[in-house]
């Protein structure tokens, strides 16, 4: 019932419930307190012998501030007293069977007279991440209510424990599928338009995400696809006549057809179109003329030059292979598309191969996959935030676009970090200062994730990679020599997403990337000033001296024992230095809080003992000790001494060796 707009706890007074029993209406009653009933629903039968009832109730003002529900809820009663994982499946059929009820599809409640269901459904929630909420009940405990919050903690309990944005793997439902539907129903529309596709985006853009979409679209319009995933070995280690076959079997198999094709034998070098043909004819016949998409997931698996099998990286299996596609798909009207979906668009790219026409060049519109926008943002963390107890500010949304580039991947994890250190108590609000806070703990923690992001640039387009850590680092003349020497450099890096262009001036479109670049690559910045010179000279010295005391400490200790390691460095250190430490453990010679033991007392023992150290800094003692005593020497950050442009070249390099050296052999 609706009082001045909102929402007031009780029953629809037209409400039938003649279908339940006396103790599934008492329960009713209890829900009713809290919640407005709005819908008796039905029984409903699911196979042979199962059967469930549901109801259907609207949320009131409390629910909907604490929630950020606005939709009805429908609760399902499982009188068994066992429960089976396929009891959830009720949900999907009440919202298939009844699709006029304006139904939340993110949760449900589940009413069971299983008395261990709290902890089966969790258990399986555990193991099905993309499941909805389900809140759990046994009938017993809804009888008699006498806490008032009872309800509303039991729901509490299990919205605001889901971390709703930790997704890592593809997402195979719409449940929690944001942001991409009219890329989905672009791609639907070119299939059935008779017209191949290309999708290409960095790693976790949600590529495959994208692709399950495409699919669950298709079916529900009655259409038929087929997912080869590339990487998947029984395809590519395959030549490219039976991987024709491969797609044949794959289509049978995953749209369970029961019909009869040609044996993997007919399918020879020379005879694999012909027979391909045969049975794509069969299957389209067999699928009532329907047109099937066959979806290439991670292409370059199959790729020349870059694939990891020998046969697709050299010779000419990709040109056969597309040939034999491409020729069919033109003399076979309407009767299979493609739609191929990876991180390197080499394959559509690349004009020759071989001194061969690549059969696809040109012949498959291919687009980058577009990163979100503060809309799209908004509508994902806002409507899985408030499930949590997360409410976000306005200004957050364009916040997370502009530090992670509308990257879906990465705004997810950096929301679920916001998560991990929000308080318990919910909800809560997310302002600038949490938001700061979850963004450097992704910094610090998740990192890798940009790593393996930009791991595409890395393995297959290494001078974007390079054109990348000069913009960071503001070698902007670095930069523009690349992008003037080809429009292909940029392209690709305009293409990801990564950078921006207005007026031939270029920037980065996610922040988090040029931090991480800045970060891994800060000491290779140029141009600095005299106080950025002393800040990087300082900082290195301070993180490799603790490092080297630790290596000399253990090498001399495992080489000659507690008693004569601490001899040796005593003599080291000799006269006065020598009589005050002597009394000191060994391990507090190297505490340079109360030990003065000085850098170049280091450089010393480990030259004076270079036969356990050599297998850590090289056998070339010369050069060692060249960088360690130009480290030594330029201590411009206690003694105030210039340093020339070339000199501070040197000094870098000098560091780079020996910190490589020691990093080597402390990780």
């Amino acid at each position: 019932m609706a009082i001045d707009g909102k929402v007031i706890a009780g029953k629809n007074p037209s409400l039938v419930l003649n279908h339940f029993d006396n103790e599934e209406r008492k329960i009713i009653n209890t829900f009713s307190s809290e919640w407005y009933i709005t819908n008796g629903g039905s029984k409903i039968q699911i196979g042979r012998s199962s059967f469930y009832k549901f109801f259907v109730m609207c949320p009131t003002e409390n629910y909907k501030e604490l929630f950020n529900i606005e939709r009805e809820i429908v609760v399902i009663f499982s009188n068994y007293e066992l429960f089976e994982a396929r009891s959830l499946n009720t949900f999907d059929y009440v919202c298939q069977q009844f699709p006029n009820l304006r139904i939340e599809k993110i949760c449900f409640v589940l009413i069971s007279r299983d008395s261990n269901i709290e902890e089966k459904v969790n258990d399986l929630i555990k193991r099905e991440p993309e499941s909805q909420i389900v809140i759990p009940f046994h009938y017993s405990e809804l009888i008699s209510i006498k806490d008032n919050y009872y309800l509303r903690n039991k729901f509490k309990n299990n919205f605001y424990n889901r971390d709703l944005f930790a997704f890592n793997s593809p997402l195979k439902k719409d449940i929690y599928f944001f942001g991409r539907t009219d890329l989905v129903h672009k791609v639907v529309n070119r299939h059935r338009s008779n017209e191949n596709s290309g999708l290409f985006g960095l790693r976790k853009t949600g590529k495959t995400s994208l692709i399950f979409a495409i699919q669950r679209v298709l079916k529900k319009q009655g259409g038929f696809s087929v997912f080869i995933d590339c990487q998947n070995t029984s395809f590519h280690m395959r030549r490219w006549n039976r991987a024709l076959y491969f797609i044949i079997q794959e289509i049978k198999k995953q749209n369970k057809l029961s019909i009869k094709l040609s044996n993997e034998e007919l399918y020879t070098e020379t005879n694999a179109a012909t027979y391909f043909e045969k049975d794509i004819i069969r299957i389209f016949n067999k699928v009532y003329q329907k047109s099937i998409m066959i979806i290439f997931d991670e292409i370059e698996r199959i790729t020349f030059q870059v694939s990891p099998t020998e046969h697709w990286k050299k010779g000419l299996d990709f040109v056969y292979f597309w040939q034999a596609l491409r020729s069919l798909f033109q003399k076979l009207n309407n009767v299979f598309s493609y739609l191929v979906v990876g991180t390197n668009p080499k394959c559509v790219e690349t004009s020759m191969i071989e001194d061969q026409d690549n059969p696809i060049f040109s012949q498959v519109p291919y687009e980058y996959i577009p990163p979100f926008d503060v809309s799209q943002t908004r509508q994902m963390v806002r409507k899985l935030g408030n499930i949590m107890g997360l409410k976000f500010d306005e200004i957050i949304y364009s916040k997370l676009v502009e530090d992670f580039g509308g990257h879906p991947f990465m705004i997810r994890i950096v929301c679920s970090s916001i998560n991990e250190i929000a308080k318990f108590e919910r909800p809560v609000r997310v302002e600038k200062t949490l938001y700061n806070k979850g963004k450097v703990n992704f910094n610090k923690s998740y990192s890798n994730y940009i790593e393996m992001i930009l791991t595409v640039l890395k393995e297959y387009f290494k001078d974007e990679y390079e054109m990348l850590k000069f913009l960071a680092l503001d070698d902007i003349n670095s930069f523009n020599e690349f992008a003037i020497l080809s429009n292909e450099y940029t392209n690709h890096l305009l293409g990801y997403n990564i950078i921006d262009e207005n007026n031939n001036q270029y920037c980065f479109k996610i922040e988090s990337v040029k931090q991480y670049l800045l970060d891994s690559n800060k000491y290779q910045k140029i141009n600095l000033s005299v106080k950025e010179i002393i800040s990087e000279v300082s900082e290195r010295r301070n993180q490799l001296e603790p490092k080297i005391r630790t290596i000399i400490r253990t090498v001399l200790q495992a080489n000659y024992g507690q008693r004569d390691a601490k001899n040796k460095v005593l003599d080291i250190m000799g006269g006065k230095r020598k009589e005050k430490y002597n009394s000191l453990s060994y391990k507090e010679l190297f505490n340079p809080n109360t030990v003065e033991i000085y850098f170049d007392d280091l450089r010393k023992i480990i030259l004076k003992y270079w036969s356990s150290f050599e297998n850590i800094f090289g056998k070339d003692k010369n050069k060692f000790h060249s960088n360690f005593d130009t480290i030594n020497k330029y201590r411009i950050d206690a003694h105030a001494k210039k340093i020339n442009n070339e000199e501070f070249m040197i000094l870098r390099l000098c560091y780079s060796n020996i910190e490589k050296q020691v990093n080597n052999f402390l990780d």
